[in-house]
């Protein structure tokens, strides 16, 4: 894709993708997430209401479709939520049974690993609404041909590698099997999810995963 080139794109720096793609690119992705990573008729956290909206019961938002609700799920104050939740339902049921709680590992098939991918991130500004964002190019070669990267947005809390943890920032993990995952430490903005700007898309022809985030 031609970032460079594109209307309301400044020499040395990112460009916004068209309209058009980046609309194609969030339905493809949101539609990803129901079908992949979220089961919404068995989500505890989601209600619809007499007028049709949906409710995020955890967070007490709601949201004029299913599209919306999916966004929102991966966002920071989501996201926050979900951990506070873990920890007080642990912290409930150590306090019942008197004892802390072994937690159960799921067994993950042992991938060999063949590499980290290349990378370069950008800061661009949307022309119109003046909001300011990232653009990430994650780069990966030949050698594995059906990659179906991911990314998802993690919380300071949630992370084991920057102790302790600074909620001033937040993480961006990327991962496709057989690579190793990387991630970004980025600002603890809020993510506009709903922007038709925000966006992920892997080109198959240069094995280039394509990452846009706004703040909202």
């Amino acid at each position: 894709m031609d970032y460079q080139n594109r209307g309301g794109s400044k020499k040395g720096a990112g460009g916004l993708a068209g309209a058009s793609e980046t609309n194609a690119a969030r339905r493809s992705r949101l539609r990803a997430l129901a079908l992949e990573t979220i089961d919404i008729e068995k989500d505890p956290y989601l209600f619809k209401n007499h007028l049709g909206y949906f409710e995020c019961r955890l967070c007490l938002t709601q949201h004029l479709n299913d599209g919306s609700y999916l966004a929102h799920t991966q966002g920071k104050k989501h996201q926050n939520n979900l951990a506070r939740r873990a920890a007080l339902d642990q912290k409930n049921q150590e306090s019942q049974f008197g004892f802390p709680l072994s937690i159960t590992r799921k067994v993950r098939k042992n991938v060999a690993k063949i590499g980290r991918p290349g990378f370069d991130v950008q800061k661009i500004k949307d022309p119109v609404t003046q909001k300011l964002g990232l653009i990430f190019h994650v780069q990966y070669s030949k050698a594995a041909q059906e990659l179906r990267p991911r990314y998802r947005i993690m919380s300071a809390v949630e992370q084991k590698v920057d102790t302790p943890p600074d909620s001033n920032y937040q993480y961006l993990v990327v991962h496709a099997e057989p690579f190793e995952s990387i991630a970004f430490k980025i600002k603890a903005d809020e993510i506009d999810h709903a922007s038709s700007n925000c966006f992920d898309w892997y080109d198959k022809d240069t094995h280039t995963y394509y990452i846009q985030l706004l703040c909202s």
